[in-house]
């Protein structure tokens, strides 16, 4: 397998695709969506160029997989990023060709769902990004979190290390779309308390390969984007989130036991886990509450690692999941993870 190799960048100036590979919420939540848009021309410079399903519920795969196609094949779109995450794009792999994202290489910004086109990406020979998209990070109400809007500004125009920073504020309690209101102030934050380290006497650099926990599952129960032979993997460094949905400790467990069993835990001789997202509308937890499910999650994490990796060095609580702020993550591109002096550096 050839390893991921990164695109060129864009530049200022140049038009960004934005594209609806899973869900098109723009469509039903038009605020976040166009603050976003308005974000990536005035603070990024970039021209966003939208497609016929980046705003329509209900599009088909194939009409999805046709903007994708279309992003990738205009020479003028130097980079591509999500509107939203979703649900389905597991739907989309098998329309997608290969051939014509390889032929014109652009980076491809995107999470939670979207790790299905990263996936793709990787077995594809290119670095996509994990992290941003259009009306979560980029319609933030109030502003754009610096932390959030350093690290894509550094993943999207220029190439090199980047040391990742512990947030020392973070938030995890999102407001209504659809009540404007939501959009007159910035989300309250609590405190952070850094990362969490574990196996930290070593240093390990490789590439990056992982994503959504609840996806990854998706994709090998439908035996997609995901190598065979584990040993593809061998020395890379996992990345893993969980979503909304909050999975139970014993679903994230039962997921990272499979994974195991398949000999995938194993290759990574590092993982980075999110700091887990611990309410939802579905699921409104208190402090106590949410303090618990997170202590539980690590709980399950650290369980499967001492059955099937029990030498991985392991940091927790870092922001590239569903959190905020959230860091951008190279898929298939280069992490250092610095276990003695606690230090975490990724290659944009």
């Amino acid at each position: 397998m050839t390893m991921p190799s990164y695109p060129p960048k864009p530049a200022p100036g140049d038009r960004i695709a934005v594209v609806s590979p899973s869900s098109g919420l723009p469509g039903l939540f038009p605020r976040p969506y166009e603050l976003g848009l308005e974000r990536l021309r005035e603070e990024f410079g970039l021209e966003p160029v939208e497609y016929p399903a980046t705003r329509r519920m209900g599009a088909t795969p194939q009409e999805r997989a046709d903007d994708i196609h279309a992003a990738f094949a205009d020479p003028s779109v130097r980079a591509v990023i999500a509107s939203i995450g979703g649900e389905d794009q597991i739907t989309v792999l098998p329309l997608l060709d290969r051939e014509l994202l390889r032929a014109d290489p652009k980076p491809f910004f995107g999470w939670s769902d979207n790790t299905n086109l990263l996936a793709f990406l990787y077995n594809s020979g290119l670095v996509g990004y994990h992290g941003a998209s259009v009306m979560c990070e980029l319609g933030r109400p109030g502003a754009m979190h610096p932390q959030t809007a350093d690290s894509l500004r550094a993943a999207l125009f220029t190439s090199g290390p980047y040391e990742l920073r512990p947030a020392e504020r973070w938030n995890d309690v999102n407001g209504d779309w659809a009540d404007p209101a939501t959009f007159e102030a910035e989300p309250e934050t609590r405190p952070g308390a850094g990362w969490s380290w574990v196996n930290a006497e070593r240093v390990v650099e490789g590439r990056s390969w992982g994503g959504n926990l609840e996806i990854l599952s998706w994709l090998l129960m439908a035996d997609r984007e995901i190598a065979r032979d584990p040993a593809v993997y061998d020395g890379g460094v996992l990345v893993l989130e969980t979503s909304e949905e909050l999975p139970s400790a014993t679903e994230v467990f039962r997921i990272l036991r499979n994974m195991g069993e398949r000999g995938l835990l194993r290759c990574f001789p590092a993982l980075l886990m999110a700091r887990a997202k611990t309410w939802s509308f579905e699921h409104p937890n208190g402090a106590e509450e949410a303090a618990r499910y997170a202590v539980e999650q690590r709980a399950a994490v650290e369980r499967a690692l001492r059955m099937y990796a029990p030498d991985t060095l392991a940091v927790f609580d870092v922001d590239f999941g569903h959190t905020d702020p959230q860091v951008v993550i190279p898929y298939g591109g280069t992490i250092r993870v610095d276990g003695p002096a606690r230090r975490i550096t990724v290659t944009y």
